[in-house]
């Protein structure tokens, strides 16, 4: 018979396997919110919440409509596991929400909908969004350490992906920028017969003097192009 541990190496091999190839970061999320539900005994419902600048909620990647409805009860509650797991602390446990004191309001409203047992891990905390994988059972007592261990482990996967996700955002924002600038040098360089380097000492002089970023110079230098 095989370990929980066993298990779990070679589903972490499956997912890492999988995010070799190339996928969406929603992908990755939505793969491992099923893992969660289907490796950790306790777990009726997962999904992950993402709070926004401003206090804006997101909940994705739901393993049944009851995340969603307990994702919208912390939003009008303004208090939770997800939300102290996504701003405060690495891990949340709740054995049991009908004798839960840290959340009143939320504790007496979630329980009304049958779930008694909660387990969030903090994805991921940004200068504008904070986001947890969040585990939900039936039952009073659903998770315990073994359920941290693994939930840790699939969290960190789903970190990994949104990290990298966002590193490829930012060097395809990088990457355009330096396409427009090229060709904004390029303009220059016909308009005013300079090379390349004057051209570009003229992009950021207009720029330090009009106190205007670089890529909006070059954009507005571009569109003068034929006229």
């Amino acid at each position: 018979m095989s370990s929980p541990t066993h298990d779990l190496a070679l589903r972490m091999a499956e997912l890492a396997r999988a995010t070799a190839s190339p996928r969406s970061v929603d992908d990755v999320l939505a793969g491992v919110t099923a893992a969660a539900t289907e490796m950790i005994p306790g777990t009726d419902t997962c999904g992950v919440l993402l709070i926004g600048k401003g206090g804006k909620y997101e909940s994705m990647f739901g393993t049944s409509e009851l995340i969603y409805k307990i994702d919208a009860l912390q939003e009008e509650c303004g208090e939770g596991p997800c939300i102290q797991a996504a701003i405060d602390e690495l891990i949340v446990r709740t054995d049991d929400f009908t004798t839960e004191r840290r959340w009143p309001k939320y504790s007496a409203a979630v329980t009304e909908l049958g779930v008694r047992s909660g387990l969030s891990f903090k994805l991921y905390t940004g200068d504008t969004t904070a986001g947890a994988l969040n585990l939900f059972g039936l039952k009073p007592h659903a998770f315990d350490g073994e359920s941290e261990v693994i939930g840790s482990v699939l969290a960190a996967h789903a970190a990994a992906a949104i990290l990298a996700s966002r590193h490829s955002e930012q060097l395809e924002s990088a990457l355009n920028s330096r396409d427009v600038i090229g060709q904004a040098k390029g303009v220059i360089m016909e308009r005013f017969n300079v090379d390349a380097m004057r051209a570009f000492d003229m992009l950021r002089e207009l720029s330090q003097t009009s106190n205007t970023r670089l890529i909006d110079i070059a954009n507005r230098v571009i569109e003068t192009r034929g006229t």
